[in-house]
């Protein structure tokens, strides 16, 4: 069985008022089904998500992280804690229809430069867009179980390190 390993950033800032995350919209392509002879497009929910990506042979699981959430965001941060890993199978469809067993690091990263969304073009193949949301709604709003635990982590740690 194939083995991959990933790492991503929850990526906060503090506002005057209140923290925020950045979040990732990923990029789909408009699925069309076939109705007779017309096609129509099925309407999709907004997908938001958590950014992260692999990590590059001989590279740590936090600079990998660092590293994917300026390709996808356009910011720059520093780690804070690492808040857990993320362990699921999934079949790769795209390919080989291989079974692969998958770890996603997680780590709490703060905000350090740079303006969201300000990504490169060559990654708006992968991201649509980059941006702040509040980060007492991103559990709400993520799309993914296990991203929205990551930032319930994230906000208990705030909860007793609130200057993080």
């Amino acid at each position: 069985m194939v083995r991959e390993f990933s790492a991503g950033g929850v990526v906060i800032r503090r506002t005057e008022t209140a923290w925020e995350v950045a979040v990732i919209e990923p990029q789909r392509e408009n699925t069309a089904i076939s109705a007779g002879k017309s096609r129509q497009k099925r309407s999709q929910k907004v997908v938001l998500a958590l950014p992260k990506g692999l990590v590059d042979q001989g590279e740590k699981p936090e600079a990998a992280a660092l590293r994917e959430v300026f390709e996808e965001t356009g910011i720059k941060a520093v780690p804070v804690t690492k808040l857990g890993d993320i362990k699921y199978f999934y079949m790769r469809t795209w390919s080989d229809n291989e079974r692969v067993f998958k770890i996603v690091s997680f780590y709490l990263l703060e905000y350090a430069s740079g303006d969201i969304d300000g990504i490169s073009p060559e990654m708006r193949v992968e991201v649509k867009r980059a941006l702040w949301i509040p980060l007492e709604e991103a559990a709400r709003k993520l799309s993914y179980r296990s991203e929205k635990e990551m930032v319930t982590r994230a906000m208990e740690y705030l909860k007793v390190h609130p200057h993080a």
